[in-house]
């Protein structure tokens, strides 16, 4: 198992990882057989194009706020709060200002 950031030690998510203006940034804080947990920052207007994932996916949002479409319906995600992607359905998001999120994506 490939581990980026150490275990063991107390870890400030939001300070992990910078903003890039123009840009969005990822760090993969665990990735193993069984899932990945992913930081990502997103400079406002950016986002992901509508896509798919064989598997379900927790965002959490730690600071900012993003717009969510999930199978068509928009919903305004905010720090402090999450949503979950159901496996298969379509989903994209985009920056409404910019924001940090956590990715967890548990395989089976």
């Amino acid at each position: 198992m490939e581990q980026s950031f150490q275990k063991g030690v107390i870890l400030h998510l939001t300070s992990l990882i910078e903003y890039s203006e123009g840009g969005i940034i990822s760090k993969q804080l665990v990735k193993s057989p069984s899932g990945n947990i992913t930081l990502f920052s997103f400079g406002k207007g950016e986002g992901l194009s509508e896509h798919r994932a064989p598997f379900d996916a927790l965002i959490q949002v730690l600071e900012g706020t993003a717009n969510v479409v999930l199978n068509g319906t928009p919903f305004t995600v905010k720090a402090g709060e999450s949503i979950i992607l159901p496996a298969n359905v379509p989903h994209a998001l985009t920056a409404i200002e910019r924001f940090k999120m956590l990715l967890t994506m548990i395989m089976e």
